[in-house]
C-alpha cells in the first residue's frame, strides 16, 4: 500500500463540493468539539469557517501548548547548489534561467556550516537544485561526514532518490528528507513541471522510501499559489495523516510556503492572502496535533510574530537562499525572496517576548546509543 494508491481513492470533486457547500452551522457544529481528525479538512478549510478564525486560533493555540509546550525549533537552510535539471516555471532555478550557477565545494559547506554553528543553530536543511550530476550521493555522503558531529540533525532538500541511496545517505549522518510535492492536483502539476520532476509518481513516493529507509524527520509540503488551496491542503492533510500512520517512529513536518512573483516572469495564478494562510494553520494544527508546522522566511515578520503559539513550532531564521549566502558573499540567484531579514538571535528575541522557548537543538545521537545506557548495560 502507497499514498499514491490513497490518492487515486480519493473523490477529489467530493472534496471539493464538501469545502464549498459547507455552512455557518456545519463549521459551528465541527467546533464544539475537542477534537478533529483530516476528515474534518474540509470544513475547517471551508470559506464558511473564515469568519470563525478566533475559536481556530484558539483551538490551535490550546493544542500546540498541550502538545509542544512553549518550544519553537528553530533551523537553517543551507544552500549547497543552485544547479538544476529541471524547468519548473515558479523557481528561480528553473534551467532555463540565465543565471550564474554554482555547487560549493566541501570546505565551502564546512565554512558556510561554521557559521550557522557559531549563530546558535544545531540543526541544517542541506538544500539543492535538482541535479544528481552536479550534487551526487557521494558529494552529500562526504557533507554528511563533515557535519554530523556538530549537528544534531541534517535534513535534505533534493531530488528524489531511490531507497538504497536513502540508507547510503542515513549511515552517513542524513537524519531527515524534505520533499514537496507542490501540487496534489496532477493536471496543474504536469503544466508547472518539466525534467525529471515531471514524474508525479516517482516523487509522491520519495517520502515513503526514505521512510523505509530509517529517516527521523519527514518534511512535505504544497505550494501555495498553483490552485485552489483548499483543495490541496486537505490533500496534504491526508498524505501527513497516511505518513504518520505508516513511519509512526518518524516526526512529520508539514509546509505551506506562499509564491511569490519569481524570475522568468511567474506570477501565481492563485495567490494565498494572510487570511487564507492562517486559516490553513489553524486547521492543520487541529487535525494534526503531533506534526510540525513550519513557517520560512518566506513570510514577513509581523505574520511569524503572529503565528508563534499559535500552530506553529519550527521556523528558519536568518536565512540565505542562495549558494555561499552565509559566509561567501556569493552574488548567485537566490531561489526565493527572504522577507524576514532579521537575525537568527532577533527572532529568538521575539519568542522569548512572546513567552516562548526558542529551541537550538532537541535531540542527540547520544539517545540511539543504546551501549552507553547504563539502565540497558546492567540488566
Amino acid at each position: 500500500m502507497s499514498f499514491l494508491t490513497e490518492l487515486n481513492r480519493i473523490d477529489v470533486a467530493a472534496i471539493k463540493k464538501l469545502i464549498y457547500d459547507t455552512t455557518t452551522a456545519d463549521v459551528e457544529r465541527t467546533l464544539s468539539r475537542q477534537s478533529w481528525s483530516v476528515a474534518d479538512l474540509p470544513v475547517l478549510l471551508s470559506p464558511a469557517a473564515v469568519q470563525f478564525l478566533e475559536p481556530l486560533a484558539a483551538h490551535a493555540r490550546r493544542i500546540t501548548f498541550l502538545r509542544f509546550g512553549k518550544a519553537v525549533r528553530l533551523y537553517a537552510p543551507l544552500y549547497i547548489s543552485n544547479e538544476c535539471v529541471n524547468a519548473c516555471a515558479y523557481c528561480g532555478f528553473n534551467r532555463t534561467n540565465r543565471i550564474d550557477r554554482r555547487t560549493l565545494t566541501i570546505e565551502e559547506v564546512v565554512q558556510e556550516a561554521a557559521v550557522l554553528h557559531r549563530q546558535g543553530f544545531r540543526h541544517l536543511l542541506l538544500v539543492s537544485g535538482e541535479h544528481p550530476e552536479k550534487v551526487p550521493r557521494a558529494y552529500l555522503e562526504e557533507i554528511a561526514a563533515r557535519l554530523a558531529r556538530s549537528f544534531a540533525a541534517l535534513s535534505i532538500e533534493v531530488y528524489p532518490m531511490d531507497e538504497p541511496d536513502y540508507r547510503h545517505l542515513a549511515n552517513a549522518g542524513i537524519t531527515g528528507i524534505a520533499i514537496y510535492q507542490e501540487t496534489y492536483d496532477r493536471e496543474v502539476y504536469q503544466k508547472f513541471h518539466a525534467g525529471p520532476k515531471a514524474d508525479f509518481a516517482y516523487r509522491l513516493a520519495a517520502l515513503e522510501r526514505a521512510g523505509s529507509a530509517g529517516y527521523r524527520e519527514i518534511g512535505i509540503g504544497a505550494l501555495l499559489g498553483l490552485t485552489d488551496f483548499r483543495i490541496d491542503i486537505a490533500l496534504l492533510g491526508f498524505h501527513a495523516a497516511y505518513l504518520m500512520k505508516k513511519f509512526w517512529r518518524a516526526q512529520i513536518a508539514v509546509s505551506f510556503p506562499r509564491l511569490r512573483a519569481a524570475y522568468g516572469g511567474f506570477t501565481p495564478p492563485a495567490p494565498v492572502c494572510d487570511r487564507d494562510l492562517a486559516q490553513i494553520i489553524f486547521a492543520l494544527r487541529m487535525v494534526l496535533p503531533d506534526a510540525d508546522l513550519v513557517l520560512s522566511t518566506r513570510e514577513k515578520p509581523a505574520f511569524r510574530d503572529g503565528m508563534a503559539g499559535l500552530g506553529i513550532t519550527r521556523m528558519s531564521a536568518g536565512s540565505k537562499t542562495k549558494p555561499g549566502g552565509y559566509a561567501l558573499s556569493d552574488e548567485a540567484l537566490e531561489q526565493f525572496e527572504v522577507a524576514d531579514t532579521r537575525s537568527p538571535a532577533d527572532v529568538a528575541t521575539m519568542l522569548v517576548r512572546k513567552n516562548l522557548e526558542p529551541v537550538w537543538k532537541d535531540f542527540d545521537q547520544h539517545f540511539l546509543r543504546e551501549h552507553d545506557c547504563v539502565c540497558c548495560t546492567e540488566q
